[in-house]
């Protein structure tokens, strides 16, 4: 199950990206830049899916997820969401600008490099880039927290809604040791 979830949230990084090249075809499409074919219909199809199983995958790991909840109380943060999005926005304009879906080879191509890229994001628990996240209004950051109950200090890398505030208590939801969402503040 969590591998199914770690493929969803990769997905969900990638929406925005699938809504662009979804729109792009269809104007072209509209405009007669292309005719409504076989390879066209199929682009367009797997980028609907794609969209609605990003959207999905990533309701599914930020509201329902049974995922260790944590009390913790937040003892320094920073935020850090400005340092990752610009490395998907090149890859944004690499698919979005300048692959041809419209050909065979680069359809393909668009398909061998959106797996490569979620081998990587995967292997390397990447779920913290995520740019359909920021545009929702999230905003990412390295904390240091202790853990209600055991004391316990640690580090990771979350998601919140809004600003966090230092010594505030807050119930985490952590996908793995190094990555987590802030489900509401305690106070």
């Amino acid at each position: 199950m969590n591998k199914i979830k770690d493929l969803l949230l990769y997905l969900s990084a990638f929406v925005p990206m699938y809504v662009l090249i979804a729109l792009r075809l269809i104007i072209d499409i509209f405009n007669n830049n292309l005719s409504f074919n076989v390879l066209n219909t199929v682009n367009l199809i797997t980028l609907v899916l794609l969209i609605i199983l990003g959207v999905c995958g990533l309701i599914f790991n930020v509201y329902h997820s049974k995922d260790i909840e944590r009390e913790v109380i937040i003892t320094q943060k920073q935020n850090i969401t400005d340092r990752h999005f610009l490395g998907y926005f090149s890859l944004f304009v690499l698919f979005a600008l300048q692959l041809e879906l419209s050909y065979v080879s680069d359809y393909f191509l668009f398909i061998l490099i959106s797996v490569f890229i979620g081998i990587v994001y995967i292997k390397n628990s990447l779920y913290y880039i995520n740019p359909l996240l920021n545009i929702l209004g999230y905003n990412f950051y390295d904390i240091v927290y202790i853990e209600q109950g055991s004391g316990k200090q640690a580090e990771c890398k979350i998601f919140y809604r809004g600003e966090l505030k230092i010594n505030q208590t807050y119930l985490v939801k952590f996908k793995n040791d190094n990555f987590a969402f802030v489900d509401k503040n305690r106070e």
